[in-house]
């Protein structure tokens, strides 16, 4: 049935001026009329050439070898027919060209695809996605469309030219002009990766341009505060009421392991009463939209106790007064000086110490450290276990180094 309307014949192709040796095999399509021709990239000697079955007559390997890929070629081309048929796309010589050349016969724009994207994606937010979901994918085609604007001078980009080369410089870009760090550019890197995917999922893209592309990530050395540091924090008096405040919210962090965007948006409705009879925070993460369980410790109901009639929080319905993210992070900074400590205090600075400090030194599970702090994975939390077994390991090497002075001979 498929080749009642199409037709295939390899055949050698005499240059002109030829006279003798080797000629290009082709071959010649035949689809509803129309024709075209496209090279196999191989060559035959005329003479060893049967123009009836084209095919190299003869039964030795390179015989053998010629034949089976000029029957994988046709196979192919019955193969990329049967698929157009399938998918009810109209038939043609054209399209079957570019099927069999790889390339889509239905020209998009790659902005304008993540522009629809971008779209469908907002228009789902607070039921199928989370509203940092949609901030990073807009980030990720901000990214994109300033790339190409830069490389190609143009607004517009078929997705026909995506290719290996494309993304490597995308990545080069990323670090280079935008000066991103290494997991960052690749996490937009994987943004963009999705919007090339619906493109090969809807056909409009033969290729997939990633196919040879590895995306990695970097292992990262997830810092955290101290049980000295934590505690200098905690008890140092601020003449300055923002520092206090600043203070109170990062610390209130530090034992709940609440990110940024979490703690900003809290609503007294989020406390419930857990299965303990003690008072919960039940909350959904912003940046995953999933929900997250977490007892409150005393030292973060304390915080709580002292903002529960601070006119802000009651006039906004929120449970602390919380800052500009860019706010709070430049008072941290300031308490970080205050206060002697080296390392650089940021406010995710406090979600690494409860996972580290406070949750897993101590002996917490890492299950129930990873549903606390909202993880869709727990190897996200396993990157806190190993700065957890690094300082053990320190500890440790410590203690054989006093053990080894203890045992040698005075």
């Amino acid at each position: 049935m498929l080749s009642r309307n199409l037709t295939t014949l390899f055949y050698l192709k005499k240059r002109s001026g030829y006279v003798k040796g080797p000629l290009p095999i082709y071959l010649r399509i035949t689809i509803n009329g129309e024709r075209f021709e496209i090279s196999t990239k191989r060559e035959c000697e005329p003479e060893k050439w049967n123009s009836v079955t084209g095919r190299k007559n003869g039964t030795r390997e390179d015989a053998r070898g010629l034949n089976s890929y000029l029957d994988t070629m046709q196979l192919k081309v019955y193969d990329i027919q049967k698929q157009m048929l399938e998918a009810n796309i109209e038939l043609s010589a054209e399209k079957l060209r570019n099927r069999i050349n790889g390339v889509s016969d239905r020209s998009k724009d790659i902005l304008q695809v993540f522009r629809d994207h971008n779209e469908k994606l907002a228009r789902m937010v607070g039921s199928d996605y989370a509203l940092g979901t949609l901030g990073r994918y807009k980030t990720s085609f901000d990214h994109t469309k300033a790339f190409i604007e830069w490389k190609y001078k143009t607004t517009e980009f078929d997705i026909n030219k995506l290719n290996y080369d494309f993304i490597s410089e995308y990545a080069f870009w990323l670090k280079t002009e935008k000066q991103l760090g290494h997991n960052t550019a690749m996490k937009y890197l994987t943004n963009f990766k999705k919007i090339v995917i619906i493109c090969v999922k809807k056909g409009w893209l033969v290729r997939d341009p990633f196919a040879n592309y590895q995306i990695t990530l970097k292992e990262v050395n997830r810092e955290a505060l101290t049980p000295a540091e934590l505690q200098t924090i905690s008890n140092r008096d601020f003449d300055n009421q923002r520092l206090e405040h600043v203070r109170d919210i990062f610390i209130f962090c530090c034992y709940t392991g609440l990110a940024y965007a979490d703690v900003y948006k809290l609503k007294r409705s989020e406390i419930v009463d857990g299965v303990d009879g003690e008072k919960w925070l039940s909350i959904k993460r912003q940046k995953t939209d999933t929900p997250s369980r977490i007892p409150i410790l005393p030292m973060a109901q304390i915080v709580l106790d002292k903002y529960a009639g601070f006119a802000e929080c009651i006039a906004k319905d929120r449970l602390l007064p919380v800052l500009s993210n860019q706010k709070m992070n430049s008072y941290l900074k300031e308490i970080g000086d205050v206060c002697r400590i080296k390392k650089v205090i940021t406010f995710h600075l406090a979600r690494h110490t409860f996972a580290t400090t406070v949750t897993l030194t101590n002996g917490v599970p890492i299950e129930s450290v990873s549903k606390m702090l909202g993880h869709r994975n727990i190897k996200t939390t396993q990157q806190y276990a190993k700065v957890v077994d690094k300082k053990i390991a320190d500890d440790m090497a410590k203690l054989k180094g006093i053990l080894v002075k203890q045992c040698q001979p005075s």
